[in-house]
């Protein structure tokens, strides 16, 4: 199924948010720990597409992973294999664009798990909640504070409720709210272009 234009109005494009907790940050050496998506549709966020996975590692996580996705080893060794999560999340990619915050990371994942399992890389489009932020401070003429940019702290500034964090479904359910708190303050008409590169 083929991507949304650039062109598209983003009102009528289908969205998909999703978080993933990882062992660590390189795409390269870590593993993802969790999947959470919820797809978005004209303007609403589909909570009965919503979904959490955990993944069986081949490694062990290290307690400091543990703490900080309150995931166990029990609970990931009774996980899903990479495979069956990545091929159920790339049928729910089809035709949509991926929304997170800060993409690169979910973005990078993604492209390492596909080679992994595929031998091959998938290209995406994808809106960073992250570079939206940024840009309308930008607009706004002013600097982001220390931390402003941070999930929980946009969220907060945008009157959006608080939601606990490192759990890759209230993640990507909180990237979803805040993506479209984003692209509703912006005026005029709005394409998905230029959201996927905002000024």
């Amino acid at each position: 199924m083929p991507f949304p234009s650039r062109r598209s109005d983003w009102r009528e494009v289908p969205f998909v948010a999703l978080d993933l907790e990882t062992t660590g940050g390189d795409p390269e050496r870590d593993e993802i720990v969790s999947f959470g998506w919820v797809c978005i549709d004209r303007e609403s966020i589909v909570l009965s597409s919503a979904r959490h996975r955990v993944l069986r590692l081949r490694g062990e996580m290290s307690p400091t992973s543990a703490v900080i996705h309150s995931i166990t080893d029990d609970e990931s060794a009774a996980g899903a294999p990479l495979e069956a999560v990545l091929s159920e999340f790339l049928g729910v990619l089809a035709g949509r664009v991926m929304v997170a915050h800060y993409t690169p990371t979910e973005v990078g994942f993604v492209a390492a798990a596909s080679r992994q399992v595929f031998g091959a890389e998938i290209l995406t489009p994808a809106v960073d909640t992250l570079t939206l932020a940024t840009a309308a401070a930008r607009r706004e003429h002013r600097r982001p504070a220390r931390g402003e940019l941070r999930l929980g702290n946009l969220r907060r500034r945008y009157g959006l409720p608080r939601y606990p964090a490192h759990n890759a479904l209230s993640d990507a359910l909180s990237a979803a709210e805040l993506f479209l708190a984003l692209a509703a303050e912006r005026r005029g008409p709005i394409d998905l272009g230029m959201l996927m590169s905002p000024k």
